[in-house]
């Protein structure tokens, strides 16, 4: 089944981006479902696994759960343990590659890219801006001031950026890994999507609607 994966910087747009180019081409979208379909597998209310997922839990947070579970990370366990954060990933991952088999579908962040990345009906696009634009969307759609908008900007792309590399060892901001990269801060997001739904259209060899 064709996909189309949509890595995005924070502050990009790339859900808006997404949601388009999903109701244009009639295919499934995967972007805070994903969060729905995780929560009911794993057990954990949705709220946990929104703080948790496309993070990578600080060393303190680490060490915490790792005592909460009687076994210090600085001692080596016996057996491992599964983390709240180690199950969200496996759990993600599964609910994506289940996906993937009931049609064509979109997916939105969330490691979809790095998880699909050898799949030849695949199309991985990234959604990026200038910073100045990130913090601009940031303020306007959470009502943050421009400091706090430049501060979770930078520190929710390092996020994005850290549970790429640890789960698959892949460098997120890597234009190799993509097939197209759209700048949605000079294209808007309507642009954007347009051209991700062309490039879709002749990867997949698509009838126009």
């Amino acid at each position: 089944m064709p996909v189309i994966t949509i890595s995005r910087m924070y502050g990009s747009g790339g859900s808006e981006v997404a949601e388009r180019v999903a109701k244009t081409l009639g295919w499934q979208l995967f972007d805070n479902e994903l969060i729905d379909a995780v929560a009911a597998r794993s057990g954990l209310t949705r709220t946990e696994v929104t703080e948790q997922e496309e993070r990578v839990p600080s060393m303190v947070e680490r060490l915490a759960a790792a005592l909460s579970l009687g076994s210090p990370e600085i001692l080596p366990p016996a057996a491992p343990i599964e983390t709240t954060e180690e199950r969200i990933v496996q759990i993600t991952n599964l609910v994506i590659e289940e996906a993937v088999q009931t049609g064509p579908a979109v997916f939105v962040g969330r490691g979809a890219q790095s998880l699909l990345a050898e799949r030849t009906d695949a199309l991985h696009v990234f959604c990026f801006a200038s910073k100045s634009a990130l913090r601009d969307y940031a303020m306007r759609k959470f009502a943050m001031g421009e400091a706090e908008a430049e501060r979770t900007v930078a520190e929710q792309n390092k996020q994005r950026e850290h549970y790429v590399k640890r789960h698959w060892n892949r460098d997120w901001r890597s234009f190799e890994n993509y097939h197209l990269c759209v700048n949605t801060g000079w294209l808007g997001f309507e642009g954007a999507a347009q051209l991700v739904i062309a490039a879709a259209r002749r990867h997949f060899s698509l009838e126009p609607a």
